[in-house]
């Protein structure tokens, strides 16, 4: 299998979007209702949504594909739109937001998450960021390992509201 990570364009919008449906429920806790993953996608990642990213001239999606085969892909957001809350803990005045970093289940613990997170951290240094901070709830054992394996360092907490529910985060940060 031939792996391919890219800069995405605004006709992988429609690429984009499928996969965060497919991926977005991995990353919640389990009791997580099924209405609130379903009105959470389709508020916040829709083929729109994703346009309106790809046309950003400091926000930079990537796409992994396997035999041409979407798999995974990160959204990566620069400039003033992934400056953190203070309250996060993130030190460094350039800090690019990985707001997303997902990859099919079928390719978890494969060769897609590493390449994928390299071409991310290339991104935010040609965007001129000192570092990369995201979020990932603190029930996702599997991110949180994959993500302290990749040396990035917890440094707070925040939440985020997914439906009725306030989920708990680790807020991390990696220098590039």
């Amino acid at each position: 299998m031939t792996l391919t990570v890219r800069c995405a364009t605004e006709t992988d919008a429609h690429a984009l979007a499928e996969l965060a449906a497919r991926t977005f429920p991995l990353a919640c806790p389990a009791g997580t209702s099924a209405q609130d993953i379903a009105d959470f996608i389709a508020s916040n990642l829709t083929a729109n949504h994703f346009a309106t990213h790809l046309r950003c001239p400091t926000t930079r999606a990537l796409l992994a594909l396997q035999d041409d085969s979407p798999v995974g892909y990160a959204l990566l957001i620069a400039g003033d739109d992934g400056l953190p809350d203070p309250g996060f803990g993130v030190q460094g005045p350039r800090s690019a937001y990985l707001s997303k970093f997902y990859v099919l289940a079928s390719a978890h613990g494969g060769s897609v998450s590493g390449p994928l997170l390299a071409a991310t951290l290339e991104q935010a240094r040609e965007l001129r960021a000192n570092s990369v901070w995201l979020a990932v709830n603190q029930q996702n054992s599997r991110a949180i390992r994959f993500y302290e394996k990749s040396q990035f360092v917890r440094v707070g907490t925040k939440t985020m509201q997914v439906g009725n529910e306030l989920h708990a985060d680790f807020v991390y940060q990696i220098v590039v």
